[in-house]
């Protein structure tokens, strides 16, 4: 049987014969580690204010701007709380769609391998 050849870790760029990577690359993420949503931020203050900009703000911002109408189901924060932005302060939020937060986030908030600002 032919042997595979080596090809390059997503992460780090070393040649591999098979995951997971010495880098932890490809190895399983036990959720148990993970902390729990109101830990990672999304207690209740958090929820009821995403609750009430979706309900003041219904539409995406960004599709509208497009000339699109389509439900919000995301809240963003304009300046992020990394930067000093205010986390519940309701001018630092914007409620979007899916897809333009997504969008958004690989584009500006370190996601398919960009910098963090």
């Amino acid at each position: 049987m032919p042997i595979a050849p080596k090809r390059p870790c997503p992460r780090c760029g070393k040649l591999i014969d098979s995951t997971p990577c010495a880098c932890g690359f490809g190895e399983k993420r036990d959720l148990d580690q993970r902390k729990s949503a109101s830990k990672r931020g999304y207690d209740r203050k958090w929820r009821k204010t995403r609750e009430e900009v979706l309900r003041n703000e219904p539409l995406c911002r960004f599709c509208l701007e497009d000339g699109r109408v389509t439900p919000a189901t995301e809240v963003d924060h304009i300046k992020p709380i990394s930067q000093g932005g205010a986390r519940f302060d309701h001018a630092n939020l914007r409620a979007l769609c899916k897809s333009c937060h997504s969008r958004h986030t690989a584009k500006n908030g370190g996601g398919f391998g960009n910098s963090r600002p």
